[in-house]
């Protein structure tokens, strides 16, 4: 029997290859410069080798970073020879990577500054790495005293230090094939449309006989103050509200935030540009952080002492704290004690200052309590603090009666 010859079996297929994927690892720098002003050299020498004088923090890819100048050196061996520079971790980290840049401000006008960086040059062992909040790069050895003392980096007993950080990061890229962009919300638009055409509206407020028309819905879920009033009062049913402790302008300004979440124009222009010469508390600004105190809109509230605080100087500040004690700006309260310890004896001899005495007289204790660094009401103030407060009550306690001095 012959057999029939068998076909050779095919081999099969190669299954189809798939794109491939593709990432990429993207290392580079998040860069931040502080510039740190010296003002009277001649008075920080002499506060001991180790003793520092530090910048206000600042914010760096994340981290918060100091800059420490060093009048009479880092370096006990040194003798105060030199003076010395740091740049310090001032946040928690650990293992924190980053370039540095140091540049001492030749103040001749030549440019001819002293330029310590790590920028623009390849480094061998690559970024400096920080270990723990604390740890600092920098120059023990930065200037010789004798020749910056002779300088031009020294002018008016002034140094100008210029600090650049680069802290390093790195991200994995992997773009994605399909994306569709969602826009930012629009929904302040939508509900100040509704504010604008009276669509709806089921309530109307007279203010000084201007009418604004309303929505109670919206109201109640803005405000407490109204929620209470619409919802659980005995004006459930009520069409008009007659406002008499807001003038209209203010009313309007708040209104427009409880629907759009924002400042209007003119709240942000006359903020910008209020002047010395006129009361704080007469400006719009100020009308409306006292309209949030009582509608208790919270970030209206911290919106409007963000404005006040820009507004902070020796001639200010007693006026605007004043403001803030009685609107309960936590914040701006705050800010104004610190302002005013750091000034003491400029903001003293303001006119505000006699004003705030008048009006809030146990602000002087608490401007005492700040300069002691204590919180709460019980501290213990010690020499300094009775010293201080002689300047404050000046000679005198805040009901009027004399103080006998002890001699």
């Amino acid at each position: 029997m012959t057999g029939n010859a068998s076909s050779p079996t095919p081999s099969p297929s190669p299954a189809p290859l798939s794109s491939p994927t593709i990432s990429r690892s993207i290392t580079q720098t998040v860069n931040g410069s502080h510039k740190f002003l010296i003002q009277g050299y001649s008075l920080a020498k002499g506060m001991g080798v180790g003793k520092h004088i530090a910048s206000d923090v600042f914010t760096v890819g994340g981290y918060q970073w100091a800059i420490y100048f060093y009048p009479d050196g880092k370096n006990p061996e040194d003798n105060s020879a030199y003076v010395s520079v740091f740049i310090a971790l001032a946040s928690e980290g650990t293992d924190v990577r980053a370039l540095f840049e140091l540049t001492l401000v030749d103040q001749s006008g030549q440019g001819k500054h002293k330029v310590h960086s790590h920028f623009d040059r390849s480094l061998e062992s690559g970024p400096y790495t920080l270990k723990y909040k604390g740890s600092m790069w920098g120059y023990k050895r930065f200037f010789r005293r004798t020749l910056l003392e002779s300088s031009d980096f020294l002018k008016n007993d002034c140094l100008k230090i210029n600090c650049t950080v680069g802290v390093v990061v790195s991200a994995v890229d992997c773009p994605q094939l399909n994306s569709i962009h969602v826009p930012e919300s629009d929904i302040g638009s939508h509900f100040g449309a509704l504010l604008e055409n009276n669509e709806g509206s089921d309530v109307t407020f007279d203010v000084a006989g201007e009418k604004f028309p309303g929505h109670k819905l919206v109201l109640a879920a803005r405000s407490p103050e109204f929620r209470s009033k619409f919802f659980d009062g005995t004006d459930m049913d009520t069409q008009e509200v007659v406002v008499t402790d807001l003038e209209p302008k203010v009313f309007k300004a708040m209104l427009h935030f409880i629907y759009r979440d924002s400042l209007t124009e003119e709240v942000d222009m006359v903020s910008s540009t209020t002047s010395s010469d006129f009361p704080v508390s007469e400006t719009l600004i100020a009308k409306l952080l006292g309209a949030a105190d009582k509608y208790g809109l919270e970030r209206l509230r911290l919106m409007c002492e963000s404005r006040l605080c820009k507004d902070i100087g020796v001639s200010s500040v007693a006026n605007i704290l004043t403001l803030a004690d009685h609107c309960h700006a936590t914040e701006l309260k705050a800010v104004c004690l610190k302002f005013a310890t750091q000034n003491l004896a400029a903001v003293m001899r303001s006119d505000g200052f006699e004003s705030m005495k008048e009006k809030c007289p146990w602000l002087q204790s608490e401007i005492l309590k700040t300069v002691a660094g204590c919180d709460g009401d019980s501290c213990s103030t010690g020499e300094k603090s009775q010293s201080v407060w002689a300047q404050l009550s000046d000679g005198g306690d805040t009901i009027g009666r004399r103080v006998r001095q002890r001699h």
